[in-house]
């Protein structure tokens, strides 16, 4: 008789699952099938976990780990070995995709180190979803996530994206939207169209379209509840000559558009394709003979 052996893959499944980011019914039919069956579920908050598992009327018979950003370089490699023990093991946050701006990266990069399959329940996105109702260009965009806390490391983050052509998404916390809407506007200009959504498809969901510099106004009288910010993209630029008088120029222009001087050189000579040395030592060299 011949070899009847059947080879069974020893290695788990991890298993990434998104959930709500407000109504429960936005909830994938897999969700409640995946919560019932895995092994391990690893939750962002085991509080909220057990609020949604309630209200899809799952009973979870696997074990439950808590998995914040506080613990999860710890919590890591005993998620991993129950991987590498066959084990499947369930990640959910407290809303949407994990792993996108959520904790879930580490283990996803474990896993695929260690040639353990990862696969996904797909479903509720903030990012997605803002970005779809926003009434912004969504042919080319990026996300950026959450912004620096502090003002100077902010603007700085900012500062780098003011040329960026393709339309930009944010996460901010309610208390600080005002004052990230007011760097936006200060970094790429209080006109470029942007869109705040807010408790995206909760009850009290609110899109308020316009020029930053009106979404400032209106972010100063408070915001609440969770905020997702969709920015327009910069125009192209044109690019510039090479040549010592198309350089100077330019560089003008943009001092009395308001940039700096250092600021100006460096985008001319983006634009250009030359050194920065070379664009300086023209505006200084034009500086010192006029």
């Amino acid at each position: 008789m011949g070899d009847s052996t059947v080879v069974v893959d020893e290695t788990g499944v991890l298993v990434l699952a998104a959930t709500p980011i407000g109504r429960v019914a936005d909830a994938p039919p897999r969700l409640a099938e995946e919560l019932a069956a895995a092994d391990v579920v690893a939750a962002e908050d085991t509080r909220r976990l057990k609020r949604l598992t309630s209200e899809l009327g799952v009973t979870v018979t696997g074990r439950v780990v808590s998995y914040f950003e506080g613990n999860e370089s710890a919590r890591t490699p005993a998620l991993l070995e129950a991987l590498l023990n066959g084990e499947r093991v369930l990640l959910v946050t407290d809303a949407g995709m994990p792993s996108v701006s959520d904790p879930g990266y580490r283990l996803v990069a474990a896993a695929v180190e260690h040639d353990v399959t990862v696969t996904a329940v797909p479903g509720p996105s903030a990012v997605l979803t803002a970005l779809a109702v926003s009434g912004l260009p969504v042919d080319r965009f990026c996300f950026e996530g959450f912004l620096p806390r502090k003002a100077g490391e902010r603007g700085r983050r900012l500062g780098g994206l003011a040329t960026e052509e393709r339309t930009m998404v944010f996460f901010e916390a309610p208390h600080r939207t005002e004052a990230a809407l007011a760097a936006m506007a200060e970094a790429f200009g209080t006109d470029r169209p942007a869109a705040v959504c807010r408790e995206l498809t909760k009850t009290h969901e609110e899109v308020r379209r316009g020029p930053l510099g009106d979404l400032v106004a209106w972010a100063a009288e408070g915001v609440r509840g969770e905020v997702t910010i969709v920015v327009q993209g910069a125009a192209p630029t044109a690019e510039v000559a090479n040549d010592p008088e198309s350089l100077t120029a330019a560089v003008a222009d943009l001092e009395a558009d308001g940039s700096t001087r250092k600021e100006a050189i460096a985008e001319v000579a983006r634009r250009a394709g030359v050194p920065k040395r070379e664009v300086y030592n023209l505006v200084h060299g034009a500086g010192e003979r006029s």
